[in-house]
């Protein structure tokens, strides 16, 4: 996290939100995986909750907002260097694209891990439709060999999603606080 997406996105502003960053993609990757599991106790899709998306997604926009410096305000409010009758739009646009930020956030987290879990879903139904809800052995049996091995393909490319999530919902978050509290150059 430090050296690919802190550094990078932040520069030497790094250490200050670090620990918001971290524990950010901890959080996300460690519930991720923790829907995954079928019989784990109370294994819920926490990500796949749009309330908790929110939620991260809301830190990031006020710590975003609240960290933002003069030469961000300045150039989401009266952009320098653009013509005066252009600014009110400009201004109209930044201030939209503020909202959209962590509105993309949670919605891209939300949307991955969701419909991986349709997927799976789809796939064990695929053995009932087949074995017509139990009426047919031999059925059940055919959905059996055809849905197993892309349940186990499926399952093994969700924990790839589920860590790729989490650290690009890190990495967005970092960008956007980084974008924020960049001095101006």
């Amino acid at each position: 996290i430090r050296d690919e997406v802190m550094i990078p996105a932040m520069g030497d502003r790094w250490e200050r939100f670090f620990p918001f960053i971290a524990t950010l993609f901890f959080f996300i990757a460690i519930n991720n995986l923790i829907g995954l599991v079928p019989i784990f106790p109370g294994s819920g899709n926490t990500m796949g909750n749009l309330a908790v998306t929110l939620g991260l997604a809301l830190i990031t926009f006020t710590l975003t907002i609240f960290n933002g410096n003069k030469h961000y305000w300045a150039h989401i409010l009266w952009m320098p260097g653009v013509p005066i009758f252009v600014r009110p739009i400009l201004t109209l646009i930044e201030i939209m694209g503020m909202f959209t930020k962590p509105f993309t956030l949670l919605i891209r987290l939300f949307a991955n891990i969701t419909a991986g879990h349709i997927i799976i879903l789809s796939l064990v139904g695929i053995i009932f439709l087949l074995g017509e809800n139990g009426q047919s052995i031999g059925g059940t049996i055919g959905g059996t060999v055809i849905a197993v091995p892309f349940l186990i393909a499926m399952n093994f490319l969700e924990i790839f999603v589920a860590l790729l999530q989490a650290f690009i919902f890190a990495l967005l978050s970092a960008l956007y606080i980084g974008e924020a509290t960049e001095e101006a150059h």
